[in-house]
């Protein structure tokens, strides 16, 4: 009974030394889609403008936090930084490996009035209004819970209209201990579900 008990300590102690670190660490972001989108060039056309993406959160320095039972909080921040950038290249290669040519474009005022005078096809600029994961520590397991919500405004020239779709998604999952890599896999599996989803059916 008693070297249970101290087995169960020092099992308790090595969980709160590995968690309590403190550090900030760098979480490579990427959207990898696992279907094609067959109609995407027809729906979208041959060019897709890229307004620069906003971040419309209230701390955009970071995209998550990790919080032991004992300790120093570490921080997670976004590769490419900052975050919105990061989005902005995933999405932009993956249209790009289905026949759209993506091209930046400095302003729109998401107005379908305006999609006449634009020199794309289709015109894309996306709202980031949620962005975060969340680490727990507990005795023996951590909750991981991230939340990610989008607005995404999509103008198409040949429709003369705007489509906005309001992206909402949230994931929590419980494991024996957490680490960054194991929080990257979960957040690029979320941007993944919500991307492929739209892509199949942008309007």
């Amino acid at each position: 009974m008693k070297s249970l008990r101290w087995l169960l300590i020092l099992v308790f102690g090595f969980s709160l030394f590995n968690c309590a670190d403190g550090k900030n660490y760098i979480l490579y972001l990427q959207y990898q889609p696992q279907r094609d989108f067959p109609s995407l060039q027809e729906k979208l056309g041959s060019t897709l403008g890229m307004v620069p993406f906003k971040d419309d959160r209230p701390d955009t320095l970071y995209i998550g936090i990790h919080t032991p039972l004992q300790g120093g909080s570490s921080h997670f921040k976004s590769d490419p930084f900052p975050l919105q950038k990061a989005i902005e290249d995933s999405l932009s290669q993956a249209v790009s490996r289905q026949g759209v040519r993506t091209v930046s474009v400095a302003d729109w005022d998401g107005k379908p009035e305006s999609l006449k005078g634009i020199a794309t096809d289709s015109i894309l600029m996306i709202q980031i209004n949620k962005f975060w994961t969340e680490g727990r520590a507990a005795p023996f397991r951590t909750t991981i819970k991230t939340s990610i919500q989008l607005v995404i405004h999509l103008g198409v020239k040949k429709e003369g209209e705007v489509f906005t779709r309001n992206v909402e998604i949230e994931k929590e999952m419980t494991v024996a201990r957490s680490t960054p890599e194991r929080v990257e896999k979960m957040i690029n599996q979320m941007l993944t579900d919500i991307f492929d989803a739209y892509f199949s059916n942008p309007y």
